[in-house]
């Protein structure tokens, strides 16, 4: 069992325009690219960890998040970087049949990070989230992860660490990520 990095990805990874479910609403957010070439030669292993209520609620299909993801893959391989795995939720309760459903994949729930530790070998008591919602903070707290990070422009007391963006993870912090080290 290893460390590992689980990243939400709209307003993580990509800049949340609400509902980015296509490749022509994807833009990389400042430093993620970078942080997921540095975490590869590190030999951290990556898992991003998505809510994607938008599939829920007609906005976009689960082929066409497939496709987007297929592309994230590509970009960051493109890049030098390395993305062990795309989880994603499309269930949400106010959503339209099929997807109109409570889900333990769902976060706040734990669901998606617990699949993502099993398929990938992944301690998550040595491991870390960076996500930018409550309920980011919240799956990795109740899936027993030993860092939470925040993406947001506020303090967050929930959190290890609140950053403005992923160009605030150096290579200290990622470092002591990839080591497992608890939060200071």
């Amino acid at each position: 069992m290893r460390p590992g990095l689980l990243l939400d990805r709209d307003g993580v990874l990509n800049l949340d325009f609400g509902y980015v479910g296509t490749i022509d609403r994807f833009v990389w957010a400042p430093g993620a690219l970078d942080l997921l070439v540095r975490a590869h030669r590190a030999a951290l292993p990556v898992a991003v960890v998505t809510n994607q209520a938008g599939i829920a609620r007609g906005y976009y299909s689960w082929p066409e998040f497939a496709e987007l993801s297929r592309w994230m893959l590509r970009a960051v391989a493109a890049a030098g970087g390395q993305v062990a795995a795309i989880y994603g939720c499309p269930y949400h309760p106010d959503g339209a049949p099929p997807w109109n459903v409570a889900s333990d994949l769902r976060k706040p729930a734990p669901g998606m990070l617990l699949a993502a530790a099993r398929d990938l070998g992944l301690d998550l008591a040595r491991s870390t989230l960076i996500g930018d919602q409550p309920t980011d903070i919240a799956a990795a707290r109740s899936a027993g992860l030993a860092r939470a990070i925040r993406v947001a422009d506020h303090p967050d007391p929930a959190a290890d660490l609140t950053i403005t963006d992923l160009q605030a993870i150096d290579d200290t912090l990622l470092a002591a990520i990839a080591r497992g080290d608890p939060p200071c």
